[in-house]
């Protein structure tokens, strides 16, 4: 277990992210990837990163 967020990686990050997706939590996995994007060296992969969790739209719509 980690105990300090120091010590968590890109990867750890992108983990979370996926698990945020998959519970529809999009907003979570959107800055979870953005920090994975953050610590990726390599900007193409960053990008991809980026790519793959979009930010979501800040309004929701209702349904009856």
């Amino acid at each position: 277990m980690i105990h300090d967020p120091a010590d968590l990686t890109a990867s750890d990050y992108l983990d979370g992210a996926r698990e945020m997706a998959a519970a529809d939590r999009p907003f979570l996995a959107h800055l979870l990837a953005e920090e994975a994007a953050r610590l990726t060296a390599d900007p193409a992969t960053a990008a991809g990163i980026r790519a793959g969790f979009p930010a979501p739209a800040t309004t929701r719509e209702e349904t009856d």
